[in-house]
């Protein structure tokens, strides 16, 4: 790792660097929250973080935006340090954005099952991209490179929730809390997050607690994820030899910013329904959104339908993770669904009828895993 020089030009740069993301933070605005109204679930208002309105398209530009000040701020980075980091895309995107903006080359690990769209974004903000196929290897082979190129390996894994002042900062649980103010059900009654590298829920968590809200946080996780076994049983050692399928969540090993403890549920979501959560959500919408944003809404389902059982009423918030436009070639190509095995048209209907009645379909109910506050009995 190579740290910054404290001394003249150094750091001059570094402050430099430090101004131009807080006045590209000062030239942004908030993101939306989108009611969804549920016809089966009456009392039991949805609503959507719309992170895909950032200027680099998802979720992860806050996250980015944090790693950067703190690599800055600890003096990590210097002037003409390449940034490398470990990524399945969209934070990796939203990093090549702000090394660009302070002037530092930016290379991505990823997965070779990264979407064209995906890497194609990155290089359009002047990163280059560098593929693997073994997902165990991401980690090493980041470490690897930014020693090579004499630079700093950002390691969103190990450093997102501390990356992230939980407390203020106009952070994502803040904003949501803000934002919320004025509808009939203000203080949710949960808020529900997949997981990538944990930090968003930790923020979630860690928030709510500080404020002293009873707002319930729940995490969602793909079916090729430790995150759900791990959060069931502490085991800190799990981890698998193949990737998630839904890009942007779900790991193969338990990493350093997922906190269970800070965590009231989970959902371990099918990829299948993930996939026709997406699309019927895109139709609603009237635009479409990824496929984590499909797994986010079936563990929404999950929360509201336990509030629906207890005679609940109140407030879900999700997060709207990032655009469909980055998965034309993958979720949403029929011939690529069909050959991933994950053809979703019977799965799609299911949940139609579920959205409208209340009523959680069999498959569904059965296919779902859930744990903390929402395990069955």
């Amino acid at each position: 790792m190579i740290h910054a020089n404290s001394r003249g030009g150094g750091r001059a740069w570094v402050l430099a660097a430090i101004r131009r993301i807080e006045a590209d933070f000062q030239r942004s605005s908030d993101t939306h929250l989108i009611p969804l109204r549920l016809p089966g679930f009456p009392g039991i208002d949805l609503y959507l973080k719309d992170e895909s309105s950032h200027p680099t398209g998802s979720l992860k530009h806050r996250l980015a935006r944090s790693l950067f000040l703190y690599a800055l701020c600890n003096g990590w980075l210097r002037e003409g340090s390449t940034v490398v980091e470990a990524s399945s895309g969209s934070t990796a995107i939203s990093e090549a954005y702000f090394a660009r903006l302070v002037g530092l080359p930016f290379l991505a690990v990823m997965p070779e099952s990264t979407s064209t769209e995906k890497i194609a974004a990155i290089e359009f903000q002047g990163g280059r991209c560098h593929l693997i196929d073994d997902p165990m290897t991401i980690y090493s082979e980041s470490q690897r490179l930014a020693d090579e190129l004499d630079g700093h390996y950002m390691d969103q894994f190990t450093y997102a929730e501390r990356a992230t002042d939980w407390r203020s900062n106009n952070n994502i649980a803040e904003s949501i809390f803000q934002q919320m103010r004025l509808e009939p059900h203000p203080v949710p009654t949960w808020l529900v997050s997949s997981a990538g590298t944990g930090g968003t829920v930790a923020t979630l968590g860690r928030y709510v607690r500080y404020c002293a809200r009873p707002t319930r946080v729940c995490a969602a996780d793909p079916e090729r994820s430790v995150f759900f076994d791990h959060y069931r049983s502490r085991d800190p050692d799990l981890c698998l030899h193949e990737g998630s399928r839904i890009e942007g969540i779900g790991r193969p090993r338990v990493e350093a910013s997922f906190l269970p403890e800070v965590i009231d549920a989970m959902v371990q979501v099918p990829d299948v329904w993930s996939l026709a959560a997406m699309h019927e959500l895109s139709a609603l919408l009237g635009r479409s959104v990824g496929a984590s944003t499909g797994t986010n809404l079936i563990a929404a389902l999950a929360c509201m339908a336990q509030m629906q059982e207890r005679g609940e009423t109140g407030s879900v918030v999700t997060l709207l993770c990032d655009s469909g436009q980055r998965y034309t070639h993958t979720y949403y190509s029929a011939a690529w669904l069909q050959q991933a095995g994950l053809n979703c048209r019977k799965e799609r209907a299911a949940l139609v009828a579920s959205l409208a009645s209340g009523r959680i379909a069999a498959g569904l109910s059965a296919g779902w895993q859930t744990a903390g506050e929402l395990a069955r009995d």
